[in-house]
């Protein structure tokens, strides 16, 4: 089988993780504006993107496993089992993929970092208008469990 249907698939790839790179930056954006409707919704998309992502995956692993003849096979193994003139054009798709997905890699990080910032940003504001209680007095370990008060944000008594 010729290289032809796989550089189509990689070439489909490219453009969806054109798409997921845009989506992270935006991503970006939205997480230091801590717009979470916008958030929701981007991540609504993101998820279409990534099932899509998924299914050319497979496909890829199929045209791969015709071109040469074990499933599983990398773009590194279709590179060695096709025609001389077949390969160039697989190593440039090769190289712009590994890019594109070291890129994303990269903005994700990010994103999780900025998660993570803004999750501690908000346990500490927490923490801060809903401080621990004190037990000033004695209780015995085995019933300190059944006694002590609820920590609730809103005083229900009032």
């Amino acid at each position: 089988m010729s290289a032809g249907n796989l550089i189509e698939l990689l070439s489909e790839m490219d453009r969806l993780h054109g798409r997921l790179l845009a989506l992270g930056e935006k991503k970006t954006d939205i997480i230091k504006k801590n717009e979470i409707d916008k958030l929701n919704q981007l991540l609504k998309d993101e998820q279409k993107y990534a099932a899509a992502a998924r299914t050319l995956e497979m496909k890829r692993q199929q045209a791969s496993a015709q071109i040469t003849g074990k499933w599983g096979a990398s773009l590194a193994d279709c590179i060695e089992s096709v025609p001389e003139a077949e390969r160039e054009p697989l190593r440039q798709w090769q190289q712009v993929l590994m890019e594109k997905l070291e890129r994303l890699k990269e903005l994700n990080e990010l994103n999780q970092q900025l998660l993570r910032q803004s999750l501690q940003f908000i346990n500490m504001s927490m923490s801060t208008v809903q401080p621990s209680p004190v037990q000033a007095t004695y209780t015995h370990p085995a019933r300190s469990e059944e006694t002590l008060p609820k920590r609730s944000m809103f005083d229900s008594q009032a």
